[in-house]
């Protein structure tokens, strides 16, 4: 045993920290799509699928920037071709998901038909719905923001302090600043989260006022 030991010695065994030659990561730990056979025209491609896992990972929406830097992209430009191609993928095979511009950003989501099979899955709701005057409270903020609590109430002609705080502990409104006047009260401004919630990539895509009117009376007969 020792003459073995000796006639091979220490020197021939590989180190415990070191993998032989031609070792091979485990599936979790290498980028398996490098190396597989195209699956067909809608096949993802190693840098594809890593902006298809990102986006699947992620529970909020990517900016380009963010995006890139998981994905391990080139640059911005290469995160929006990207998106766009898989867009494109998405439309074309009929799957239940699709990518959506929200918040500045993109995340990929179920599309709305399938939203009474897939509410039945929550047991909790953890975005219990607005009433009605948190609903006016919100959107006189989105429409007129930076605003200030003052002019909140005079528009709704009753105190709204417990509405702005609720909205700020829900995380849908932010104070943005204060305002020059006397006491420099705080002004307030929606969230990112606002953006999510209502499905808005940014307040350009809030409706017109003039569209969110009733119509008159004896119009469409």
């Amino acid at each position: 045993m020792s003459q073995r030991l000796t006639q091979f010695g220490t020197a021939t065994r590989r180190p415990f920290d070191r993998h032989p030659a031609n070792h091979r990561l485990p599936p979790a730990l290498r980028h398996a799509v490098d190396d597989r056979e195209p699956l067909g025209e809608l096949a993802r491609d190693a840098d594809l699928a890593r902006v298809e896992a990102a986006l699947f990972a992620a529970d909020e929406p990517l900016t380009p920037k963010k995006l890139a830097v998981a994905a391990e992209l080139a640059d911005l430009a290469e995160a929006r071709r990207l998106i766009q191609r898989l867009k494109e993928y998405y439309d074309a095979d009929g799957t239940a998901f699709q990518i959506e511009d929200i918040a500045g950003g993109w995340q990929l989501r179920t599309r709305s038909q399938y939203y009474t099979w897939l509410v039945r899955l929550r047991h909790t709701n953890p975005d219990p719905k607005l009433s009605p005057a948190a609903r006016e409270a919100l959107a006189i903020v989105a429409y007129r923001q930076p605003v200030m609590r003052a002019d909140i109430e005079a528009i709704r002609g009753v105190q709204c302090g417990e509405l702005l705080r609720l909205l700020m502990e829900r995380g849908l409104l932010r104070i943005a600043g204060r305002h020059d006047s006397l006491g420099r009260p705080v002004l307030y401004a929606t969230t990112k989260k606002f953006l999510q919630m209502f499905g808005l990539n940014s307040l350009k895509d809030l409706p017109e006022v003039e569209q969110l009117r009733p119509p008159a009376s004896g119009e469409g007969a």
